[in-house]
């Protein structure tokens, strides 16, 4: 059954995701919070089919350390779960993303429309320079600016390998860091068809107050991410032996 589920998932996952980008269409001209819209109604849709035909739901925590304004919200990195349900909380979004995803059409076109900052990580420092000036402008904005600090999804429980390009942006930035921990690779692994059963997990955790050292940030961030996460994933893998 959970294989069932999972394929009639995707087929619904996708359905939905092509529709919506064709619908979407008319948001090219209009201004950015209408696409912006529409992926929160992406992310709530996504979430309801996960609930309803996988069985698969979320507990939010720590919604109440969410500052206002802009801020920068560093998330551990998982799955492709969060990057759809972090939307649905937060009213001005802007992730930072692989320059390729900017090239798909649609998806793309509506990721720039948004706001979204692109980084040619083949680039080097030109990379960072540039993404820390659109980072700037958009956090002195109000916006919530959403950065996985490890570059890409990671397997639930795997060794963490986070770059230090998350520290150059706090300390240029000048605004609060939002750590952010989850386990939703236990019920959304990456790279896999299977869709399990359960209750994914996001705790949003102390924020992190600017001004500090780099390396300072940099150990705290990835200490209060992985210490939290690693209790998640835990909690996680109790309720998945049930």
């Amino acid at each position: 059954m959970i294989m069932l589920r999972s394929v009639l998932f995707i087929v619904l996952f996708y359905l939905n995701l092509v529709g919506l980008l064709i619908a979407a269409i008319p948001t090219l001209v209009m201004p950015r919070w209408a696409i912006l819209w529409v992926a929160r109604a992406w992310g709530r849709n996504t979430l309801w089919l996960l609930r309803t035909v996988c069985g698969i739901g979320v507990e939010w925590r720590g919604l109440e350390n969410i500052p206002p304004g802009g801020v920068l919200i560093a998330a551990k990195h998982q799955s492709t779960w969060e990057t759809f349900a972090l939307l649905t909380l937060l009213p001005d979004p802007a992730y930072i993303i692989k320059r390729e995803l900017a090239w798909i059409p649609l998806f793309g076109w509506y990721a720039t429309h948004a706001g979204m900052i692109p980084v040619d990580r083949s680039a080097g420092k030109a990379a960072l320079v540039d993404m820390t000036v659109r980072a700037g402008a958009a956090l002195r904005s109000g916006r919530q600016l959403i950065i996985f600090p490890e570059g890409t999804r990671r397997a639930a429980g795997a060794e963490p390998r986070y770059k230090f390009g998350v520290a150059h942006l706090y300390e240029e930035a000048g605004v609060p860091c939002l750590p952010v921990a989850l386990n939703s690779g236990l019920f959304w692994p990456r790279r896999r068809l299977m869709r399990y059963p359960g209750t994914v997990t996001v705790e949003f955790l102390d924020p992190i107050p600017p001004g500090l050292p780099r390396a300072e940030f940099f150990d705290r961030l990835q200490h209060d991410i992985e210490t939290t996460t690693a209790r998640l994933v835990a909690e996680g893998r109790r309720e998945l032996r049930r």
